[in-house]
């Protein structure tokens, strides 16, 4: 009842969190049944009340544990021994993201839980959020989008990460120029506090992914 997602592929480990959901728990009863913890802020005490609730109107509840590369050391090793005695009614799901060579958590749970590996992302810049714009797909260039912020590059950075992509493509100077001016709406938004500045870069993506006949 302890599984280990290992590796960044978000999209994919929401995926299998999703069939956890549907073999144990119960959808009127879900929300219950279920608990999204962040290593960062977790303490030891918190994780083990979260532990010991009973299910719900449901054969289990399932506990997550995202960024568990973040736990203190305390909960590390109280994991490490939960481990070896799960509780029945309870299904604990650690994610793990970054994992380092020497990590000797990750190795001693991988041999106590049923461990899911998941394939390396590869980390997008601002040339992968411009090309996607070409194929019209709002959800797809918010993901990459919301992936940069994810990673720590600051808004700024991002906009001109775009305009120096733009300035290495070859294409008709009208459309160039009303790249630019969205581009420039979003800074100047950004800047001036209009919007905030997730909200401003989600606005103008979306505005450029309307414009296919730019690329």
């Amino acid at each position: 009842m302890v599984y280990l997602f290992l590796g960044e592929d978000s999209l994919s480990k929401d995926a299998q969190l999703k069939k956890l959901k549907y073999q144990f728990l119960k959808s009127q009863t879900e929300q219950f049944n279920l608990d999204i913890l962040y290593g960062r802020e977790l303490t030891l005490m918190s994780l083990q009340e979260r532990l010991s609730c009973l299910p719900v109107n449901s054969p289990a509840r399932i506990v997550v544990v995202k960024e568990a590369e973040e736990l203190t050391d305390d909960l590390k090793e109280f994991i490490a021994g939960y481990c070896l005695k799960p509780f029945r009614q309870v299904v604990l799901v650690l994610d793990v993201g970054r994992q380092e060579r020497k990590d000797n958590f990750t190795s001693r749970i991988s041999k106590l839980a049923r461990t899911v590996q998941f394939k390396a992302v590869s980390h997008p810049d601002a040339f992968t959020l411009s090309r996607s714009f070409a194929q019209d797909k709002p959800d797809y260039s918010l993901r990459i989008l919301h992936q940069l912020l994810k990673q720590g590059v600051r808004p700024e950075q991002i906009v001109g990460g775009l305009r120096y992509a733009w300035e290495k493509e070859v294409g008709s100077p009208a459309q160039m120029r009303r790249k630019l001016k969205k581009l420039v709406e979003c800074d100047r938004d950004i800047k001036t506090g209009r919007l905030k500045p997730a909200f401003a870069l989600e606005k103008l993506v979306i505005s450029l992914c309307g414009l296919k006949a730019a690329f």
